[in-house]
């Protein structure tokens, strides 16, 4: 494997306290994953804490996001790759469709309820609420930045294409 060019920092062992001077010698797998780890830990308490899970919230998003009213089976399809296990997202539809926040019609599609709205609309609003948190002391355009900065690692690492990345 080919170094790029100009790429001198040496790799050093992940260090939560490591200061400011030495942030371009840690891994960012570390701190990606401490990032993911964390993130989605106080979001997923802030949805406990009204009896809801994050995958409910994707299923009641997914169901209301699309020009037409997709089946159970492309639900799932679609959502299983962000949930933790193969059933969650299965598990979650059927929380829904018990408390009544979804609905199946006659072509087996799913639909939102009233109630279904109402709780998506206030899980949008705490998510909202998280994210602010989340942001705290972060400008849009760091967001930005950041947010560039691990795209373009993952394109480096998978290969998008373009001369002096993998392939």
């Amino acid at each position: 494997m080919e170094l790029p060019i100009g790429t001198t920092t040496d790799q050093a062992p992940a260090n939560p306290a490591v200061t400011e001077d030495m942030l371009a010698t840690q891994p960012v797998g570390y701190w990606c994953g401490l990032t993911h780890t964390t993130v989605t830990r106080h979001l997923r308490d802030a949805m406990a804490k009204i009896d809801v899970t994050q995958p409910q919230y994707w299923v009641l998003n997914r169901v209301n996001g699309g020009p037409t009213a997709p089946s159970r089976e492309e639900v799932v399809a679609q959502l299983t790759h962000l949930a933790d296990g193969p059933h969650e997202i299965a598990r979650a539809v059927d929380q829904l469709l018990h408390r009544a926040w979804l609905r199946i019609d006659d072509g087996q599609c799913l639909h939102l309820t009233d109630a279904g709205e109402a709780a998506r609309a206030r899980l949008r609003e705490l998510a909202t609420e998280v994210r602010a948190v989340v942001h705290q002391g972060i400008s849009d355009e760091e967001y930005v930045a950041a947010l560039k900065v691990l795209r373009k690692m993952v394109a480096n690492v998978e290969g998008d294409g373009t001369p002096g990345n993998p392939s």
